[in-house]
């Protein structure tokens, strides 16, 4: 049997489990009779974690769910296998499914042509919808589902006791997960889900990517202005809400003014 490495009580994450990267965090939640998985990762890894599950002593049979807390494909690519071996349901905001059901390359990041970036997707169906304010039960453990959109629609976070299972959302070094068009971004909702998690009594945050941390509202503030900056920038595209700079140009020109360029 190998030894159960808990991050915090009832909180396994597989890559520290590992002792080696294994990609996106995997986090197990032990409910002593029965367990839960929240993502899963490339199908490359599902093995590994399978193996790791079994060589800790816990029956695949009593997987309750595997849960996606979005439908990017560093997180769910691997769904489908792991649905054949666990026999559990897969569980998502409703706001995935059709990313997910349909294995969507572009919703899903599976291809960015421009990078050379193709993974194969295989279609999942989703068998339980999450949505804001459900109580996923697992033992004797409880996490109550929080609706986070703005990296994604259906982002999802999880809070569990003083812990919050905060997704692509925010991570220890106050970067977010990617805002892009083609994915659904949306700036004003991402900074009013940011705000929540400052403003939550939550004392962990347990992301996606990168190492669990104690929250720090001034990280968390620092990101939030930062993102108010992204508002009205045009390196955001369509994710912006307007470009001054535009505007501005665009009174000039209505109004016969040609732009200041100095002596000519």
């Amino acid at each position: 049997m190998i030894a159960r490495k808990y991050l915090l009580p009832r909180v396994i994450e597989m890559n520290y489990q590992a002792e080696q990267r294994l990609g996106v965090n995997v986090y197990l939640i032990d409910g002593g009779s029965e367990f839960i998985l929240i993502d899963i990762g490339f199908e490359e890894t599902v093995g590994e974690i399978v193996d790791l599950i079994r060589g800790m002593d816990f029956s695949l049979a009593n997987c309750r769910m595997i849960i996606a807390t979005h439908a990017d494909a560093d997180h769910i690519q691997g769904l489908a296998r792991a649905k054949e071996i666990f026999k559990a349901p897969i569980a998502a905001h409703p706001d995935c499914t059709k990313a997910l059901e349909e294995g969507d390359p572009i919703l899903t990041f599976a291809s960015i042509k421009a990078q050379g970036i193709e993974i194969p997707m295989k279609p999942v169906k989703v068998d339980r919808r999450l949505s804001e304010g459900d109580v996923i039960n697992v033992g004797d453990q409880s996490l109550s589902v929080w609706h986070t959109p703005g990296h994604a629609a259906g982002q999802l976070a999880f809070k569990m006791g003083d812990a919050l299972f905060s997704g692509d959302n925010i991570y220890k070094d106050g970067c977010v997960g990617v805002i892009d068009a083609h994915h659904g971004s949306d700036i004003v909702q991402f900074i009013a889900s940011i705000e929540r998690i400052r403003d939550d009594d939550s004392v962990f945050l347990l992301p996606s990517h990168g190492p669990a941390f104690r929250k720090d509202k001034a990280v968390l503030d620092a990101t939030i202005q930062r993102l108010r900056g992204y508002l009205q920038m045009a390196d955001f595209g369509t994710c912006a809400t307007s470009w001054p700079l535009l505007d501005a140009w665009e009174r000039d020109v209505m109004a016969g003014r040609l732009p200041n360029l100095g002596n000519i």
